[in-house]
């Protein structure tokens, strides 16, 4: 009897199971895994069909987040957040909800939080992804990470405030008419001046020689989330005065934004240096922006360099800053916009690069440029012979071609004199050529040469 008395019961009725929580529900399932999905698609494919103008350059690739971000992450957040509110009034269950012990507010937290974690952490992965895609091929320096914080809030504020537009205007048309508003208000607002453009989600200013003050993002980010939570606490809190403390909140920041003018960006020191090369003669000297580009720059101006050996009189340097090129110099082929001139860290093109330095250094950049026959002809061989090229042979073939077919007598004549010209210098002997060379070279001022200063083909 005892025996049986202190045997277990295993046949006991198993206890009710625990319900998962409201918000791990909604976290793992619904629209907030698909919305971010979405997103994630969206960013991608935006960031990968053109990431050969960011990936590189952390300033491109800033903008290009940034842009990302805003311009098309912005309004999928909007809209799938309205859809997300509207929940509710769709199934007409909201009688059902309101009737709930949960407060209106914890029940719009439990339903909008989850798309905005979703929304936000998506946007965080896209980000290191395309700092870790532009890191091997991008100078040291530049990169300000507080910068995407205000992204971040922008994406957060947008979703939460569509949650409240889908809550009061329950139409299924809603979310795609938000989206759509969203997007030019938001093209509006980066195009836009003064005060208008300061309290934008995207500041103007020129990312290649400018860095933004660590502290406006956060600005930015403050702005537009206590203008998320005034909509949040006027729609649902219990106390809707208490929406005046973020009302209060965001008139503040806006003040503080309007005001940042000139403030809110520096100069990057970094676009007032140069890294050079001392091993060609002149040297080439790009931007410290850009600093990892040297070697590619150099091995694009090889073959002019090694054909510039043992000539006097060359300017000092190619040089890459923001200004005109001092008498002694010449101005180094723009590397700008990124996607063109170069392409993930590579010149796309190195011929037409060392033909656009060529051009830089003997036909100088004059106001009242003064090019007498002789010395153009003399200017155009020079180019040829340090940095031929086939489209430029090409081109010049179909001259040829078309002033025959014109029967232009003139321009046979000059391009004949040209190729004589070229010819003539091809051929000299390497002594001579670096002799002719360096009096071509001689005349200080460029712009004013004359016929006599140019030495004969």
């Amino acid at each position: 009897m005892t025996a049986l008395l202190d045997r277990p019961a295993t046949d006991a009725p198993p206890g009710p199971s625990r319900a998962p929580h409201p918000f791990r529900v909604e976290l793992l399932r619904g629209l907030a895994p698909w919305a971010g999905l979405a997103l994630f698609l969206t960013l991608a494919w935006a960031l990968i069909a053109k990431s050969a103008t960011w990936q590189g350059s952390w300033s491109e690739t800033t903008v290009a987040l940034r842009m990302a971000g805003v311009m098309l992450g912005g309004p999928l957040a909007l809209a799938a957040g309205c859809w997300q509110g509207a929940r509710e009034r769709r199934r007409r269950t909201d009688e059902l909800r309101a009737s709930t012990a949960r407060g209106p507010l914890a029940q719009f937290m439990t339903a909008a939080l989850p798309l905005a974690l979703w929304v936000l952490a998506v946007y965080a992965a896209t980000v290191g992804a395309a700092l870790l895609a532009c890191a091997p091929y991008a100078s040291p320096g530049g990169l300000a990470p507080t910068v995407f914080l205000s992204t971040g809030a922008v994406l957060v504020a947008c979703t939460l405030t569509g949650h409240v537009v889908g809550a009061r205007l329950p139409w299924r048309l809603t979310a795609p008419v938000l989206a759509v508003a969203a997007f030019g208000t938001f093209g509006l607002s980066m195009n836009a001046s003064g005060v208008a453009g300061l309290l934008g989600p995207i500041p103007e200013y020129a990312p290649d020689f400018e860095l933004l003050a660590w502290w406006h993002p956060l600005l930015t980010a403050g702005w537009f989330l206590s203008l998320a939570s005034t909509a949040v606490l006027a729609h649902a809190a219990c106390r809707r005065w208490s929406a005046l403390i973020t009302l209060a909140a965001a008139a503040t920041t806006a003040l503080v934004l309007s005001g940042t003018g000139d403030t809110m960006t520096h100069r990057d020191p970094r676009a007032g240096q140069q890294v050079c090369t001392t091993t060609t003669t002149p040297q080439i000297c790009v931007n410290a922006t850009r600093a990892a580009l040297l070697p590619e720059v150099t091995k694009a101006l090889s073959g002019l360099t090694d054909r510039l050996k043992g000539v006097g009189n060359l300017p000092a340097r190619f040089e890459d800053l923001p200004r005109r090129s001092h008498a002694d110099e010449a101005e180094l082929p723009t590397l700008t916009p990124y996607g063109w001139t170069v392409v993930r860290g590579k010149i796309a093109d190195h011929d037409r690069y060392a033909w656009e330095a060529a051009m830089q250094m003997v036909e100088a950049d004059c106001a009242n440029p003064q090019a007498p026959g002789r010395v153009e002809i003399a200017d155009r061989a020079v180019v040829r012979y340090l940095a031929p090229t086939d489209p430029q042979d090409s081109m010049r073939e179909h001259r040829f071609e078309s002033a025959r077919a014109a029967d232009d007598q003139a321009e046979l004549r000059r391009l004949t004199a040209e190729q004589k010209a070229y010819d003539h210098l091809r051929t000299m002997s390497t002594a001579d050529r670096r002799a002719w060379l360096t009096r071509y070279f001689a005349p200080a001022d460029r712009c004013a040469r004359t016929e006599s200063e140019v030495p004969a083909l």
